[in-house]
C-alpha cells in the first residue's frame, strides 16, 4: 500500500506566498514520479509541478518563475513553495505519486488554495 498525504492549504491574497508539502509512505522501493497537481471549480486536473526520476522537475507554465518544487529523496516528500499567488491559483492542489516501475497512480485527498483579490 502506498499512501499520500498533502497538507499546507489556506487563503491568502493575491500577491501572497503559501508551501504546500506532499508526503508519500508505504511500499515504495523506488519512487518513480511525484508531483503537484490542481483543479479548479469545473476545471480539468492539471499538472503544476510534476517530478520524473527518468528526467526532471516539469513546471506548468502559468505557474514557472513563481512556484519551486523541491523534492526529499529519503524522505519521498515534495513541497510546493507558491508564490506571487493570483486569484487563479485558486483550486484543490492534488500530490500524485508512482512508485516501483507501476503504471497505477496514488493519489492524496488535497488541499484547498484559496487566493482572494
Amino acid at each position: 500500500q502506498v499512501e499520500v498525504v498533502e497538507s499546507g492549504g489556506g487563503l491568502v491574497q493575491a500577491g501572497g506566498s503559501l508551501r504546500l508539502s506532499c508526503a508519500a509512505s508505504g511500499s515504495i522501493y523506488v519512487l518513480d514520479t511525484i508531483g503537484w497537481y490542481r483543479q479548479a471549480p469545473g476545471k480539468q486536473r492539471e499538472p503544476v509541478a510534476v517530478y520524473s526520476r527518468f528526467g526532471s522537475t516539469t513546471y506548468a507554465g502559468s505557474v514557472k518563475g513563481r512556484f519551486t518544487a523541491s523534492r526529499d529523496g529519503v524522505k519521498n516528500t515534495m513541497d510546493l513553495q507558491m508564490s506571487s499567488l493570483k486569484p487563479e491559483d485558486t483550486a484543490v492542489y492534488y500530490c500524485n505519486v508512482r512508485v516501483n516501475g507501476r503504471r497505477d497512480d496514488y493519489w492524496g485527498q488535497g488541499t484547498q488554495v484559496t487566493v482572494s483579490s
